[in-house]
C-alpha cells in the first residue's frame, strides 16, 4: 500500500513542478517586456521543452562525453579521448560484422517494405465491396507488440517443426537440401531476417501510402485514359510522382527504423558467428559488459551512419521528389 501511495504521490508531483515552472516562465518574460500571447505561448509549451531537456538532449550529450570516456555503471569514469573509437575500428572483432549485417539488412528489406507497402496499399484503394474489413485487417500489424511477433517468428523459422520449413520441405527434398538451421547456420540468418521484415509491409507504411494515394486528383487519371495511357504509364507518370513526397518519407523513416532494428534480434537470438546488429552490440556492451564508453561510441558511430545516409536521400531527392509548388523547367 505504501508504495501505492507513493507513486501516486510523485505522479501529482510532476504536473504540479510542470505548473510551477509555466507560471515561473510566463511571470519572469512578462516582466521582461514580453506581450502577454508570447509569454503565454512560451509557458504553454515549457512542459514539452523540460521533457526535450530531462529526456533527450542530455542523455544526448551525456552519451557523447561517455564515449570519449571508459565507464560502467557501478564504476569510476575514466577519460580517455578517441581510445574508444580506435578500438572499435581498428581492433574490435565483432564491430566490423556488426555494421556488415546491419547495412546489409538495411539495403535489403528498405525496398521490398517500401515497395510491398505501396502494392498492397494501391490494392486496399480499390472501390469494392468490404474494403474497410481489408483495410482494418491490414493495419492491425501496427498493433501487435513487436515481442510477440519476434517469438512467432522464432517458432516459425525452427529447423524441425517450424511451418516454413515444413511448407519448403517438398523443394527441398526435390533437390535433395537438408532443412536450413535459419538461425543456428549464418548463412541464412541474414535471409531469414529479410524474410522477416516482410510483416513490415503491412501496418502504418500501408496506411500512410494508402492516404497518399487517395490524395492523387482522379481527373489526372481521367486525362490519361483519354490520352490512351494504360496502367503502367498512369503508375509511373502520374501515381509515382503524385506520392512521392510520401515515398521519400516512407523510404527515410524505414531506412532508420532497419538501420534501428533491435528486439526481433534480442528475442530471436541468431548465432553470433554472423554478426550481430549494432543495437545489439550497444546493448550488451553498456548493459552486459557494463563498457558504457563502448557502448556509447557504438551508437554514436550507428547515429553518423543514419545521417549521412539520410542526407544522401535528402540531396538525391530533388531528382525523383516532385511537390506541387514545383515550376520544372
Amino acid at each position: 500500500m505504501e508504495n501505492h501511495v507513493a507513486t501516486l504521490v510523485r505522479w501529482l508531483l510532476v504536473p504540479a513542478f510542470l505548473l510551477v515552472v509555466s507560471s515561473v516562465i510566463y511571470f519572469v518574460f512578462s516582466r521582461l517586456g514580453w506581450k502577454k500571447k508570447q509569454a503565454l505561448g512560451l509557458a504553454l509549451v515549457s512542459p514539452w521543452l523540460v521533457g526535450f531537456i530531462i529526456f533527450t538532449a542530455y542523455p544526448l550529450l551525456d552519451s557523447l562525453y561517455l564515449s570519449f570516456t571508459e565507464s560502467s555503471i557501478f564504476g569510476k569514469t575514466q577519460w580517455v579521448g578517441l581510445g574508444n573509437y580506435v578500438k572499435l575500428f581498428t581492433n574490435d572483432v565483432e564491430f566490423w560484422p556488426s555494421i556488415r549485417i546491419t547495412l546489409l539488412y538495411a539495403a535489403f528489406s528498405l525496398p521490398i517494405g517500401v515497395i510491398g507497402a505501396l502494392l498492397v496499399a494501391m490494392l486496399l484503394n480499390k472501390k469494392i465491396k468490404g474494403i474497410g474489413m481489408y483495410r482494418t485487417i491490414y493495419f492491425l500489424p501496427a498493433v501487435m507488440p513487436e515481442v510477440a511477433v519476434a517469438l512467432l517468428w522464432r517458432w516459425m523459422f525452427n529447423s524441425e517443426s517450424g511451418i516454413i520449413n515444413y511448407a519448403l520441405s517438398p523443394i527441398f527434398n526435390l533437390f535433395g537440401i537438408d532443412k536450413p538451421n535459419w538461425f543456428g547456420d549464418p548463412t541464412y540468418v541474414l535471409g531469414a531476417f529479410v524474410i522477416m521484415s516482410l510483416w513490415g509491409i503491412f501496418g502504418t507504411n500501408t496506411v500512410v501510402f494508402l492516404a497518399g494515394l487517395q490524395g492523387v486528383p482522379g481527373s489526372l487519371y481521367e486525362a490519361a485514359e483519354i490520352d490512351g495511357a494504360g496502367r503502367f504509364a498512369k503508375f509511373k507518370n502520374i501515381t509515382v510522382p503524385q506520392i512521392s513526397p510520401v515515398i521519400l518519407l516512407q523510404v527515410i523513416m524505414g531506412m532508420i527504423g532497419a538501420l534501428q532494428i533491435f528486439t526481433v534480434a534480442m528475442f530471436v537470438r541468431p548465432t553470433t558467428s554472423a554478426g550481430k546488429f549494432m543495437n545489439q552490440l550497444v546493448y550488451e556492451r553498456g548493459f552486459t559488459q557494463l563498457h558504457m564508453g563502448e557502448a556509447s561510441a557504438i551508437a554514436w558511430v550507428l547515429f553518423i551512419i543514419i545521417l549521412i545516409l539520410t542526407l544522401l536521400v535528402f540531396r538525391s531527392s530533388p531528382a525523383w521528389v516532385h511537390y506541387e509548388t514545383d515550376v520544372r523547367r
